[in-house]
């Protein structure tokens, strides 16, 4: 990612009105990294399900091949695509769903962007915890392991600020400014 793409990233991140309660990089080095993305959003858990399985109505479009972000799917079942489709009848397979357990956890295994083009593994996982106000806590963690030429630590920043700006958008989808 190049710097003035990871600036707008940051930037889109900031501008979004429900930030995170907590966004961080807990650990990079050489050979991998994990990434942090929680808040408590006033839904209930089975609102955030199904908006979070909408992956297209808050998905960055500017993070996708096509530049639509109306092109993506998730089939929310082990097995399943988190799919874009392209021109010509071409696509990508952005991640592989690996574990379900409907409003609460939603488990995707692979490499997303330009981590898919080197030798690593990783896995993203979103999980819904219900809160007695009647809202939920979610949670979004991305580990990404293997090897990547100058190493993995340098993408860290980078994949969380994507990140970030994607889990901005859902929870500002979830909870919309008030008029």
């Amino acid at each position: 990612m190049s710097r003035l793409r990871l600036a707008v990233a940051l930037g889109g991140a900031l501008a979004w009105g429900a930030a995170p309660a907590s966004a961080r990089v807990l650990e990079a080095t050489a050979t991998g990294f994990q990434v942090q993305h929680e808040s408590d959003v006033q839904a209930a858990a089975a609102i955030v399900w199904r908006a979070l399985l909408d992956v297209g109505a808050w998905w960055s479009p500017d993070h996708t091949y096509s530049g639509q972000a109306r092109n993506l799917s998730l089939d929310a079942r082990p097995g399943g695509c988190f799919c874009e489709r392209l021109a010509h009848r071409g696509g990508v397979e952005h991640l592989r769903v690996v574990h379900v357990a409907p409003l609460s956890m939603l488990r995707l295994s692979g490499a997303l962007g330009p981590l898919q083009a080197s030798g690593l593994a990783g896995s993203l996982s979103f999980t819904l915890e219900a809160r007695a106000s009647g809202g939920t806590r979610v949670t979004l963690a991305y580990s990404v392991g293997g090897f990547m030429s100058g190493g993995l630590e340098r993408m860290a920043p980078a994949v969380d600020a994507m990140l970030g700006e994607q889990f901005a958008r859902l929870c500002r989808l979830l909870e919309p400014a008030a008029p």
